[in-house]
């Protein structure tokens, strides 16, 4: 994989999900079918964690439903990424916020950084196999 391609990992696990945008959205732009699409799908999720940080919910829940749809066409896993993983803690987050009141995305947030939430939920992580 290309430098570009490992920072964008590195700043999204580092929940720097803006930067990683910057970073992931060039790969994206110059990239071509089928990749196209599964980097679009981290990016979706990323700008969806960007916008919860910033007490977003309709933009977080848009992009996080919008990046599942893409991200499930490539499980198990796609360039060495464990994007059944991915895709399941970006489920989960999707659907826990789905059952919040979009007044308190704020009081979810904080709950989230601060592991303050039930069944351990947290941001996505992106898990790269055989590491």
């Amino acid at each position: 994989m290309n430098q570009f391609w490992e920072k964008g990992i590195k700043e999204f696990n580092q929940q720097e999900f803006y930067a990683c945008h910057d970073t992931l959205e060039e790969i994206w732009m110059d990239s071509v079918e089928p990749d196209k699409t599964f980097y679009q799908g981290i990016l979706q999720i990323a700008v969806a964690c960007y916008h919860l940080s910033n007490s977003n919910w309709r933009g977080a829940v848009i992009l996080l439903g919008e990046g599942c749809k893409k991200l499930r066409e490539y499980e198990p896993d796609y360039f060495n990424i464990d994007v059944s993983n991915l895709f399941k803690n970006s489920y989960d987050l999707l659907i826990a916020l789905q059952q919040i009141n979009p007044d308190s995305v704020t009081e979810f947030y904080l709950k989230l950084i601060n592991n303050q939430l039930e069944n351990n939920l947290t941001f996505p992580h992106i898990i790269k196999l055989g590491e």
